[in-house]
């Protein structure tokens, strides 16, 4: 027989944890499946998080217990082999910083104890269980129960609730809700709706780098013909988002430290000084992929399962959290026999629409404009850029899209 809860969230990651602290107190039975066992994540790469990012997660009370977190005070914004440079600064808008870099296990191990501490655990790895030895359920008729080691297998969506079956130590188990949210990448459904797949030719690579002469608090985003490259300030240097075609890509990543280091510094410009050492590399392909619809009878998509973007500007991340907590803000606005109706999932659809479409335009537009060297359009890039850095109201309008996006 299934175990009914109110919500069913699908993931525990970043998204996850996030909509399941917003709605720690709702009074709700909560139930968060992670195939994981809950153990500290040690997952190396940087994330790039924005302003308003940062004043969600301290709502949450997260924030102010993040360690190893280094602030983004001005975004310098150029073209290769091009006049023109925007420079966008967090004291133009009166705020501390636009933005932070940490790693993504530093948020990820906050977010999760967080959690953790709140809910009932089963499955929990040694460590992570030391994180909350006394788990206790929240307060009012509901709980917050996490089920770790389970790789859920299903979701099924109906009229009246959804289906999610999981398998846990080699035994299948089967949970309904009133609200499935699926906030784990989508492949989940990806057989039965399809996703939009947009191949962008390019992949990133990623690593930290050191130079010779850093500028703390400074971001740089420069675009070239085979793509942008983007340093994003962390502790003794730089974390590095190069991109280029997928052959150029399999290439750098052959290359020796030197030769990397050498063709980093040829390929950026002398803004930082001479690339001094180069950490671990990885690559990924970037793609713009998404969701045609993020709801389903009694179902969401959140985060990558709703749309996954290109790096540049740094909006996908920023964006699934956004989606989470303005989830969280409609749950709680909402009865709960309404859960998963078509009229509270409309109320979702309608809060996200703008930020989503404009993120989602914005990124892609970005890629497509500047990802190029056809004839003409770069003086023109580079009289954009110039005009932009001489309007203030035009700066602020881009950088508070950046920090708090569409509906900020």
């Amino acid at each position: 027989m299934s175990e009914h809860y109110d919500i069913v969230i699908i993931g525990g990651g970043p998204v996850g944890s996030t909509l399941a602290l917003a709605l720690r107190d709702s009074g709700l039975r909560i139930c968060l499946l992670e195939a994981r066992d809950f153990s500290p994540s040690t997952d190396p790469r940087a994330l790039a998080l924005s302003y308003g990012t940062r004043l969600l997660l301290d709502r949450l009370g997260v924030w102010a217990k993040l360690p190893q977190v280094s602030g983004i005070r001005t975004i310098h914004i150029s073209q290769k082999g091009r006049l023109g440079r925007t420079r966008l600064q967090a004291e133009e808008l009166g705020a501390p910083e636009l933005g932070y870099v940490l790693p993504y296990s530093a948020l990820q191990n906050g977010l999760q104890s967080a959690v953790l501490a709140a809910a009932r655990v089963e499955g929990a790895g040694a460590e992570s269980a030391a994180l909350s030895p006394n788990p206790s359920p929240v307060s009012g008729r509901g709980e917050l129960i996490c089920i770790g080691n389970a790789a859920v297998t299903a979701l099924e969506t109906g009229a009246e609730a959804a289906t999610i079956r999981y398998s846990r130590d080699g035994v299948a188990q089967e949970l309904t809700a009133k609200l499935a949210v699926v906030a784990d990448g989508g492949r989940l459904l990806e057989a039965s709706h399809p996703p939009e797949v947009h191949d962008y030719g390019q992949s990133g690579v990623i690593a930290h780098v050191t130079c010779a002469h850093p500028k703390p608090g400074t971001a740089f985003e420069r675009f070239t013909p085979q793509g942008p490259v983007a340093l994003l300030p962390y502790h003794d240097g730089y974390e590095l988002v190069w991109t280029a075609s997928h052959e150029q890509v399999q290439e750098m990543m052959a290359w020796d430290e030197a030769t990397f280091l050498a063709r980093l510094h040829e390929h950026f410009g002398d803004r930082v000084g001479a690339f001094t050492g180069v950490g671990p590399r990885s690559s990924y392909p970037l793609r713009l992929k998404r969701a045609p619809q993020t709801t389903l009878p009694h179902a969401v998509l959140l985060g990558n399962a709703a749309q996954t973007l290109h790096p540049v500007a740094g909006q996908g991340f920023n964006m699934g959290i956004r989606d989470a907590w303005e989830l969280a803000q409609v749950v709680l606005r909402a009865a709960p026999e309404s859960l998963g109706s078509a009229a509270m999932l409309d109320d979702y659809q309608r809060s996200r629409r703008l930020d989503r479409a404009a993120g989602i335009r914005f990124t892609d537009g970005l890629v497509r404009l500047f990802s190029n060297d056809l004839p003409g359009l770069g003086h023109a890039r580079g009289a954009s850029l110039a005009l932009l850095d001489c309007i203030p109201p035009a700066k602020q309008f881009v950088a508070k899209r950046m920090m708090f996006g569409a509906n900020g």
